[in-house]
């Protein structure tokens, strides 16, 4: 029986990037959908269950993907509510690529630092990929500040993140100036930048003041850097004593993860993927590589 993934996009166009990473995943259709909202999901999801019988129902799967975080998320939440008994797929949850990236990311830093023993922090932690990059390394123990243009919505970023890890430790920071990312980056011993594509958030004489820094990680691969110095191809090359990550770097990561989880979805009918299943996915296929 062929295998067919459902793309459910928020977005008018569905990505084409998603629906490319999903055939040289093997998947055999893929169906996109564009401009899905919450309440527009449930016949989508009606019309993948019950046209397999629940033995064959594993080789059909959802992606839920666009630009809108939030909104995708309340996508997946409906799809999942129109299953009953047997008759559900596995989902896959990834907008913007946003769990897949945070999940590369994170692993490229604990190669190099305990991740519950670290300060770390986040420049544009409030973007999708950013609040994804935050919470796993808050969920790994380590201390995490969340830097934002805006502390109100690092603020809101912090407290979102509590439902989730009540014992997270979480610093919003304003990062709107270069003596506040001065000033949340100081004495930190990871740096991820995560804001907007070709956008510098870290100027070369903000970079020269941290000697504590251990990794930097910059996932923006439109010049210019997003952290001055690091070469967007770097992949754990060491710069003055810090081991750097551009974007190409931890891409390659991102792409395999992203292959695997999409082929994971035909392993069974019941698994959701999210941003902690996905971690744990991206764990044992990259530090098991060494």
């Amino acid at each position: 029986m062929r295998t067919i993934l459902i793309q459910l996009d928020t977005d008018a166009h569905p990505s084409v990037f998603d629906r490319v990473v999903a055939v040289d995943a093997g998947v055999d259709e893929v169906f996109s959908y564009g401009g899905v909202q919450p309440d527009t999901v449930e016949g989508l999801v009606h019309g993948a269950i019950f046209t397999r019988g629940p033995d064959d129902l594993r080789n059909t799967a959802l992606f839920i993907g666009g630009s809108d975080l939030e909104t995708a998320e309340r996508v997946a939440d409906r799809a999942q509510q129109a299953f009953f008994g047997p008759l559900r797929v596995s989902v896959l949850l990834d907008p913007s690529g946003c769990n897949t990236t945070a999940a590369a990311a994170v692993i490229a830093v604990s190669r190099h630092v305990d991740l519950g023993d670290c300060r770390a922090t986040v420049l544009g932690a409030t973007g999708p990929v950013g609040r994804r990059v935050a919470h796993l390394l808050a969920s790994e123990g380590a201390e995490v500040r969340i830097g934002s243009r805006s502390l109100a919505k690092a603020e809101r970023l912090r407290e979102s993140l509590r439902k989730r890890l009540p014992d997270g430790r979480l610093l919003p920071c304003q990062t709107a100036t270069e003596a506040e990312t001065e000033a949340a980056c100081r004495d930190a011993d990871v740096l991820v930048a995560a804001g907007a594509a070709g956008v510098q958030l870290v100027s070369p004489s903000l970079r020269q003041h941290w000697s504590r820094l251990r990794v930097a990680v910059d996932l923006n691969a439109v010049p210019p850097a997003g952290v001055a110095g690091i070469d967007p191809a770097d992949r754990g090359v060491e710069r003055d004593g810090t081991f750097c990550y551009g974007a190409i770097g931890v891409g390659g990561w991102k792409m395999k993860i992203h292959k695997a989880a999409v082929r994971r979805l035909f392993e069974s009918n019941d698994q959701v993927l999210d941003t902690d299943a996905i971690y744990r996915l991206a764990r044992s296929l990259i530090l098991s590589d060494g």
